[in-house]
């Protein structure tokens, strides 16, 4: 493919992207030819306790291309006597695609009875993210510890998540956490190419790859195929990166991450790449669900813009 032609192919699905997004929207539309979409993961307002719906009406009213719910959301909408089916519609209603979801079976723990259960809750999991039109779920190593598992395992068992991935249509995407077995890049891809599965993909985090350790230079090196939704945040200087947390991301560029480099990396994938917004700060959950968002977005292309993607 020439330079032209991939342009041409950016241009087109950045103009698909726009036409999709509902009159009045808090944001306009992407520039064309952006590498980025822009998507809203709920975390960044789970302290304000609004329901699946509510959510995506909120990420939808700020300017967000999808959103990025949690499975107990989505099961919760269920419990309560909501429709599923009801629910993919409004979500699409509202010019919203579910990028992913987020759960936390432990898919990867040794134990194998554990684990069985573990894939069940999985398969649930998945069944549900597909009735709201969902094309991805995240697979954290959930209850894993941070030394000692042989990531050649841990490939099989994101193999069998996969393959049940194939039966309903959602792909699991191999999440890394600073305080896991797989709190580096390279693990995970590692862990996503033994895995053998050609859907096999990793979703990366600016907070978890600075927890772990590990360095983001290696980005460079991977495609959109590889990282079809990247998780935005920053990280402030204090605390120190080892008595840091969740709850210490901040909006991206309130921190000291290397974002240009980041977001110069991701542009060059051969996109477009997701970019989700997941923040876990307290003092966001005070506050206005539609002003977070809002500031999250905002914060967002400022990001993209000063890194001159």
């Amino acid at each position: 493919m020439t330079k032209d032609s991939h342009l041409s192919r950016r241009a087109f699905l950045a103009a698909a992207g726009a036409a999709a997004i509902p009159p009045g929207s808090g944001s306009a539309p992407d520039p064309p030819g952006s590498p980025f979409r822009y998507c809203f993961n709920t975390a960044t307002i789970r302290g304000q306790k609004k329901t699946l719906i509510e959510e995506a009406e909120i990420a939808a009213k700020a300017g967000y291309d999808a959103i990025e719910p949690w499975v107990e959301k989505i099961a919760g909408h269920a419990a309560g006597g909501g429709s599923l089916d009801d629910a993919r519609k409004r979500i699409a209603d509202l010019g919203l695609t579910v990028e992913g979801a987020i759960g936390f079976a432990r898919w990867i723990i040794d134990d194998d009875a554990a684990r069985a259960k573990a894939l069940e809750e999985m398969k649930r999991d998945m069944e549900s993210v597909a009735r709201i039109g969902g094309k991805r779920i995240a697979a954290p190593p959930a209850g894993a510890p941070r030394e000692g598992m042989d990531l050649l395992k841990i490939a099989e068992r994101y193999r069998a998540l996969l393959d049940i991935g194939d039966g309903i249509g959602v792909v699991p995407a191999l999440e890394i956490w600073g305080t896991s077995c797989i709190h580096r890049l390279g693990q995970a891809v590692l862990i996503a190419i033994e895995a053998g599965h050609s859907k096999a993909c990793l979703l990366p985090d600016v907070y978890h790859i600075y927890k772990g350790g590990g360095e983001l230079a290696g980005l460079r090196l991977l495609s959109a195929a590889a990282v079809p939704v990247f998780h935005l945040n920053d990280y402030p200087a204090d605390p120190p990166r080892e008595k840091s947390s969740d709850r210490d991301r901040v909006y991206p560029g309130d921190g000291i991450a290397p974002l240009g480099q980041i977001l110069r990396d991701l542009s060059g994938m051969g996109g477009p790449i997701v970019l989700s917004l997941e923040l876990f700060n307290p003092d966001l959950w005070k506050q206005d669900p539609l002003a977070v968002a809002k500031t999250g977005l905002a914060k967002m292309k400022a990001a993209v813009e000063k890194a001159g993607t």
